[in-house]
């Protein structure tokens, strides 16, 4: 069993976290600048600690990242050398508008994404666009707060239009936004949000929540009326809940937590609120001030595809037991049937042919995986190289399970992008150490390190899958 012919196979990254040159070319400040590595980390990126610019007492990875704003035309051929039919990357907001609500873009800016995309097309690579991957102007935050404010969908609006012009002919692919259902689980770097003591946090949230979808929707709208071959997607991160046993009362638990993630995703592919969100938001007074033609923008302008990141299934038990596990900002219930990574996250393969399933089943529209892989500290042995063996595995076991749900199940998949194919910068975490790539990168999480490129066992590993199609996995 093997693939289409067409199947996109590839890697993604964020601009946040690999570009680096923070300060370059006129590039403004963006909330993911900001967040430092350590114990303050996640309560700046929840929203719970304001951190609007750098001080002495935090280390501040995206600043430098793996400097792939000097070092892309040397990755990008190493993704060639992969044989990459497509790369998943981000564009920096605050690169192309450094505050945000400038009338004009900057030329720098453009003029490098121009760069990136013309070396993919060197090595016949097709670029898969998220425009906003956890990015958002420091500008914005401080004058508008972010993405509570409706004005901040005018200017997505011209971001979008000036990358949808300025790209035309590069690109076919765009996501509007990363993991749109992080909102809810961490809102500063989802969305641009602190919080102010004795706020209503959920209705925040989700009215921030509405802003995106409508701009989703706006942006799909502007992608078709500049180039009729423009394919717009979603993207969730995702991960189907299991019962922890036939209790109801965790398989109803289990069913809403799968609700919260779907929510996004049944406005984005079906063009309405669900009747469950309505429902909830009226019963806790959540529910988002709209404008008059919302409704109707979302109706019309739905995406033609479904992308979504898959680490780790969750598994959800109603009996208080604090016997959690980690995963991709969700935590959940320990599963006793699974294995866990180094950061305890579970490592769940079938799991991902059942989301894979649940997905398509609901929405029946094309699905795109552009996240898929394992974090690991990586050693480099006494003759230089990384016998990441435990990476091949995990990857194995995903495509393996991937491939069962095309071929057996039916399940329409575009292409499977791995996170990522060179180390970079930890979202969750900001650390260098948890690394997923195929490229071993020298930095660590002090910053420390020659940037040296280095490819990983799995590097040759992964080349073979790609030029079989899938067929040879071993």
């Amino acid at each position: 069993m093997k693939f289409n012919d067409n199947f996109l196979w590839g890697g993604a990254t964020a601009a946040n976290q690999c570009e680096g040159g923070y300060n370059e070319d006129g590039r403004g400040l963006a909330n993911v600048d900001v967040c430092p590595t350590g114990k303050d980390r996640s309560a700046v990126i929840t929203g719970n600690l304001k951190m609007y610019d750098f001080d002495d007492d935090h280390f501040y990875p995206a600043k430098v990242a793996i400097d792939m704003y000097h070092n892309f035309r040397d990755d990008i051929k190493l993704f060639a050398e992969m044989g990459f039919k497509v790369y998943r990357m981000s564009i920096a907001w605050s690169r192309i508008f450094p505050n945000g609500d400038e009338e004009t873009p900057n030329e720098k800016g453009l003029a490098f994404y121009d760069e990136i995309f013309n070396e993919c097309k060197k090595y016949g690579i097709e670029p898969l666009v998220t425009i906003c991957h956890f990015d958002c102007p420091m500008y914005l935050i401080k004058n508008y707060g972010g993405w509570r404010n409706r004005k901040m969908i005018g200017f997505y609006e011209k971001l979008c239009r000036t990358v949808f012009e300025r790209y035309k002919g590069k690109v076919k692919y765009w996501i509007t936004f990363n993991e749109i259902n992080m909102i809810l689980h961490a809102p500063f770097m989802g969305a641009g949000i602190c919080f102010e003591e004795g706020e209503n946090r959920e209705k925040i949230k989700y009215q921030a929540a509405h802003h995106e979808l409508v701009a989703s929707a706006i942006a799909t709208k502007i992608a078709r009326e500049i180039d009729k071959d423009y394919k717009v997607g979603c993207m969730f991160a995702a991960g189907s809940a299991y019962p922890y046993s036939c209790n109801p009362k965790d398989v109803w638990e289990a069913t809403k937590v799968d609700r919260e993630s779907y929510f996004f995703i049944d406005v984005q592919a079906r063009g309405k609120y669900p009747n469950y969100a309505l429902k909830e938001m009226e019963r806790k007074g959540i529910t988002p001030v709209m404008e008059a033609d919302d409704i109707d923008i979302l109706r019309k302008y739905t995406v033609d595809f479904i992308a979504f990141s898959y680490y780790n299934s969750r598994c959800v038990r109603t009996d208080n037991s604090d016997d959690v596990a980690e995963g991709n900002l969700f935590a959940s219930a320990k599963n006793p049937y699974l294995s866990y990574s180094q950061w305890g996250w579970p490592i769940d393969p079938l799991g991902l042919r059942i989301t894979l399933n649940h997905i398509y089943d609901r929405y029946e529209k094309p699905l795109f995986i552009v996240e898929n892989g394992l974090g690991v500290k990586d050693e480099i042995n006494e003759n230089g190289e990384i016998e990441d063996d435990y990476r091949i595995d995990y990857l194995r076991e995903h495509i393996k399970a991937m491939r069962d749900a095309v071929n057996l199940d039916g399940v329409d998949l575009i292409g499977y992008t791995t996170w990522g194919p060179i180390d970079l910068v930890s979202a969750g975490s900001g650390e260098m150490e948890k690394r997923y790539g195929f490229i071993y990168v020298d930095r660590d999480n002090e910053g420390k390190g020659t940037l040296e490129r280095r490819r990983k066992k799995s590097f040759y590993w992964y080349k073979k899958v790609i030029e079989s199609n899938g067929s040879d996995l071993d």
